[in-house]
């Protein structure tokens, strides 16, 4: 530590010696140009003022000024497009279901005329099967009538075969149809 109490000394020491001689020095440190230095100081912490009060404070204040006045701006516009956006998807969702509400309507007006065209061809095919029907069976009355006019003269001619077989003689057709007109 006495190494270094030496070494201000001698550094004070040259100090003095220096500023006697008017060469170095550090001028801060001396007292007699304080008072210059302290005007110095006190104009530019006077221009410093002045700069900071006029020019750089509200350029800075304007600088937030204008952010903030657009970030509200930004805040507003989304704001009026999120409703423009909520509108539209409001009016798309009431679109959409008068768009399913006309497709069902649609297709259930598609289902009734299919329904009528086919209740319609069924009942075209129904009156053709029905004529064709009616057609068979007055086909089928008139060959029955035929077959049943015949019958008597087969049963006629069967009797006379039976009889002669059975007999041996054969019977005659007179005496058949009176057979056959007794169990009428």
């Amino acid at each position: 530590m006495s190494a270094l109490v030496l070494l201000a000394a001698e550094a004070a020491a040259s100090a003095s010696g220096a500023g006697d001689s008017g060469s170095g020095g550090l001028p801060q440190f001396d007292l007699a140009k304080w008072p210059g230095q302290m005007v110095w100081m006190l104009i530019i912490f006077g221009v410093m003022l002045f700069l900071f009060a006029k020019v750089f404070v509200p350029r800075v204040g304007g600088t937030i000024s204008e952010r903030e006045d657009r970030i509200a701006g930004d805040i507003g516009d989304a704001r009026r497009l999120k409703e423009q956006a909520d509108q539209q998807a409001a009016t798309a969702a009431s679109e959409m279901v008068a768009a399913r509400s006309a497709a069902h309507k649609l297709a259930i007006d598609a289902k009734a005329k299919a329904a009528a065209d086919t209740a319609a061809q069924e009942a075209v095919e129904e009156a053709r099967l029905n004529e064709t029907l009616a057609k068979a069976e007055t086909r089928i009355g008139a060959a029955r009538d035929q077959a049943m006019s015949h019958v008597r003269d087969i049963a006629s001619e069967t009797a006379q075969a039976i009889v002669a077989h059975l007999t041996g003689r054969g019977a005659s057709t007179a005496e058949v149809k009176s057979a056959l007109s007794g169990q009428a």
